[in-house]
């Protein structure tokens, strides 16, 4: 089954479609990874803003782990946004090489 679908070669130029798909993709996901980094920002400052008032060790050491790990998601949510808009924006950039160039570039 996995025979009957074709396979361009290594030689043929790239369609300007993918370009531009990696390229809006690119753009997506560094939006999403920008707003999830000013997002991370403003829960730090919120969280920075509002001590605990609480002479209870328990609560003291459970509301640190609650906001670590809040702060700590939405970072690596920022992290791998910007990771898939690095790597979209340099395959589309491979990929213009490779229609540009033709499949000198590929050797």
């Amino acid at each position: 089954m996995a025979d009957d679908i074709p396979t361009p070669d290594q030689g043929t130029p790239a369609p300007i479609a993918k370009v531009l798909k990696c390229f809006s993709g690119s753009l997506i996901a560094g939006t999403i990874a920008l707003l999830a980094y000013r997002l991370t920002l403003s829960i730090a400052a919120t969280f920075a803003a509002k001590p605990v008032l609480s002479d209870n060790p328990a609560v003291v050491n459970i509301t640190a782990a609650v906001r670590t790990l809040v702060v700590g998601m939405v970072a690596l949510g920022a992290g791998v946004f910007g990771l898939a808009a690095l790597g979209l924006a340099l395959l589309g950039l491979q990929l213009l090489g490779q229609r540009l160039f033709g499949s000198a570039a590929s050797q």
